[in-house]
């Protein structure tokens, strides 16, 4: 006789019977020889779906709820709690939002669990209750990690454990205000197939963290590993099921890292918070402008300054450039902290309507200090630098080039130009480049901005003669 059919939310199967892969952790109700997901051969081995099922009950999704009119809503005042690092509170958009989950990623040794340690550290220091788990390390090593940061807190608890079951009792028991997981890719559900760190294993233990913290009203932070492509490793909605997504960015051989928040429900996007590393652990600097631009003198050929603004602060960069005899039958171009096609299409603008011919030579075109940009307001400062390279000009003292250009050499407006304007008069900049539609919408004493229309109208204001 044949086994009979059962309807559930995993498909219908026999039995209640799922097929799950050792390799990945997906889950599928027929079997066969080679797993759809991850292309591993006889790796499907068969699990009760009561299990999953049991599993979903338990962290609550299970729960029927009732919708409700959005006016009868009530929006509690609750602060954010401020983690006494000013950097990092301004990625987080303020402070550490309760019942919040906050997702970090970077490459290794860049720093993620250093600020999470001097973060929580802090936090306990200030009467905030904190546990902090590590599944990477024992407590032994955690601890001797505090004590060459200098900041042990005999208060902070610490937890070595990748149970999430055990980690879920733990809280119970304590109930912190914040807890953070050290590293995602550890931590387990012993009822779920698949190991730590496999797809199913990551996004079921990732939904738990985002149910409890929901729930109970726990700030929780997270360390994501990434891939060689520089991504957070496993499936790609993790990022969506979280509240933000920081990353780190900078090399790690480099002193300055650069916090980013790509995502935050709770604050701006593209907000960045610039730390320096030292023996102590991950200190903040309160001056980027310093770090990225720090020499507003007189300049070699190939070296101008601009501004970026990266979420709510404007950030002078210094755009280096080096033009050189190619000996390849393709030219180099090569750019760091840049987009790479935008540099072609700038190289294009400038052999068109300046003349500035560079299409059979090598052009290497990076940001100073590691720094990364997207935006297009540097796309002047990036021109000129080529240019001042080639032609062996120097550009004018305290003089800074901002301007988007486009595909017919002319100048196009930028956004918040007064803010970055402002900033360059901060540092004892005289004269800023702007484009010609900025005309009347800046102005700010102390500095003398010039308008301009073309790309090559730029060039006598820029360069020194």
């Amino acid at each position: 006789m044949a086994s009979p059919k059962s309807k559930s939310k995993f498909g219908t199967h026999k039995s209640g019977t799922l097929y799950a892969c050792r390799e990945c952790g997906d889950t599928t109700t027929k079997w066969g020889g080679k797993c759809l997901s991850c292309g591993a051969w006889d790796s499907l081995t068969e699990i009760a779906a009561t299990a999953l099922e049991e599993a979903t009950e338990r962290r609550g999704l299970g729960d029927v709820s009732e919708a409700r009119p959005l006016k009868d809503i009530i929006v509690s005042k609750e602060p954010r709690t401020r983690t006494g690092i000013g950097e990092l509170d301004r990625v987080l958009g303020g402070g550490i939002v309760p019942g919040s989950l906050v997702l970090i990623g970077g490459d290794p040794g860049i720093g993620k669990s250093t600020l999470l340690l001097q973060m929580a550290t802090t936090l306990s220091a200030g009467d905030v209750s904190v546990l902090y788990v590590t599944g990477e390390e024992s407590l032994t090593q955690l601890k001797m990690r505090a004590e060459r940061l200098e900041t042990p807190s005999p208060e902070m608890s610490v937890l070595s454990e990748t149970n999430l079951d055990a980690i879920f009792r733990q809280c119970q028991s304590s109930r912190p205000a914040v807890l953070v997981i050290d590293s995602i890719q550890t931590i387990y559900k012993p009822d779920l197939p698949g190991s730590p760190g496999s797809m199913t294993q990551l996004r079921e233990c990732t939904l738990a963290l985002m149910v409890h913290a929901k729930s109970t009203g726990t700030a929780i932070f997270i360390v994501g590993h990434v891939t060689k492509e520089g991504v957070l490793a496993g499936p790609r909605m993790l990022e969506h099921m979280v509240d933000t997504v920081v990353y780190f960015e900078g090399d790690r051989h480099n002193a300055y890292r650069i916090l980013r928040a790509v995502k935050n429900r709770f604050g701006a996007t593209h907000e960045i918070g610039v730390f320096e590393m030292a023996a102590q652990g991950l200190l903040q600097v309160d001056n980027p402008s310093q770090v990225f631009a720090h020499n507003r003198g007189e300049r070699d050929p190939g070296s101008v300054v601009s501004c970026s603004i990266e979420g709510t602060r404007p950030i002078l960069v210094e755009v280096q450039a080096l033009v050189s005899r190619s000996n390849y039958s393709n030219p180099q171009r090569v750019s760091m902290g840049l987009d790479s096609k935008r540099l072609t299409i700038l190289l294009a603008l400038l052999e068109r309507f300046a003349g500035i011919e560079v299409g059979m030579q090598d052009v290497f075109v990076s940001l100073a200090g590691g720094f990364r940009i997207e935006e297009t307001a540097v796309d002047l400062a990036i021109a000129t630098a080529v240019a001042s390279n080639h032609l062996g000009k120097k550009c004018l003292a305290d003089t800074l080039a901002l301007g988007e250009l486009g595909l017919n050499g002319e100048l196009r407006a930028i956004p918040q130009a007064e803010a970055r304007v402002k900033e360059a008069a901060r540092l004892g900049f005289k004269t800023v480049v702007l484009p010609k539609p900025m005309q009347g919408k800046v102005n700010v004493p102390g500095i003398d901005v010039k308008f301009v229309k073309k790309l090559e109208d730029a060039f006598e204001f820029i360069y020194q003669v």
